[in-house]
């Protein structure tokens, strides 16, 4: 009877693994994968579910094991997700990979449609970077080296913040305090829109051309890089190839990036531990920003 409770027992276990499984979402899945993997050696979240703004908004802070005596560059890492989607504890992954390198990462959550509509998200980062040049400092970072990133939807706002003033000076940030961003597979120049999580997003604004990073490019601009991919169908490499080349155009600081036969989610996964053989993306991502930093 004792040897058929305990079976019972590891039947149920192993259900209930599974059906966790089937309702985690591929990126905490990735991000689980990657712990086990190693990689979260050497790094910590020094920072866990912290509010910041005015929505009840949170972010988490990961940072190098090892202290330092001068504050560290800071990366604000917005996640992807479609507009719909997605959330920190998922990108942990992404956190853990760039404080591995050196720098203090800020991972913050958002609002997201159908709850609001551009730029409510936008605003949501704007905040985030406020938050960020208030308090880093004793998290061990350096409010004066503050780089932006994103995936997708995230490069989106990351790029936005980067370029179109507006946002950050309501948020009572200069915006000469972003030195530099980088946008993995982002869309930045898709306007009209004609995919369902775009026109739910961003279709309502009366001026949607305001909703387009391209439409805000720059001489002065800090230095951007953008990644994409060959293989990418969600968000067509044309986006950054066209918001490259008109920065190119105008003299601003821009370096591009296409990796081939990746896909849109695959440039993401290069990040983390287990994948990032795929492509050198996490070694570009360092390279530039130890550059324009």
């Amino acid at each position: 009877m004792m040897k058929r409770g305990i079976a019972l027992a590891v039947v149920i276990g192993i259900v209930a693994v599974g059906v966790a499984i089937a309702f985690t979402s591929p990126p905490k899945l990735l991000s689980i994968y990657d712990a086990v993997s190693g990689g979260g050696k050497g790094v910590q979240r020094t920072g866990s579910a912290v509010a910041f703004g005015g929505h009840g908004q949170t972010l988490d802070v990961w940072a190098p094991d090892q202290s330092s005596q001068s504050p560290r560059p800071v990366v604000v890492f917005f996640h992807g997700g479609g507009w719909v989607k997605g959330d920190r504890d998922a990108y942990a992954f992404a956190g853990r990979a760039l404080a591995s390198r050196g720098f203090v990462v800020v991972i913050p959550d958002y609002r997201k449609v159908p709850q609001v509509r551009f730029p409510a998200f936008i605003e949501d980062g704007a905040e985030a970077v406020r938050w960020t040049r208030d308090n880093i400092r004793r998290f061990g970072g350096d409010p004066d080296r503050i780089a932006l990133a994103g995936h997708s939807a995230g490069a989106h706002t990351a790029v936005t913040l980067a370029l179109d003033p507006r946002w950050l000076e309501a948020a009572g940030v200069a915006p000469g305090a972003v030195k530099a961003a980088i946008g993995l597979s982002g869309p930045y120049d898709f306007y009209p829109f004609d995919k369902k999580r775009s026109i739910d997003a961003m279709s309502q604004w009366p001026t949607p051309r305001d909703t387009q990073p391209i439409e805000f490019a720059r001489a002065d601009a800090p230095p951007l890089l953008l990644v994409t991919s060959s293989e990418d169908t969600v968000v067509r490499p044309y986006n950054t190839e066209n918001l490259a080349a008109k920065l190119r155009e105008l003299g601003a600081p821009v370096e591009a990036e296409n990796y081939e036969g990746l896909s849109h989610e695959e440039v993401v996964m290069a990040l983390s531990k287990p994948f990032r053989g795929m492509a050198p993306v996490l070694d570009r991502s360092v390279s530039f920003l130890e550059s324009a930093m």
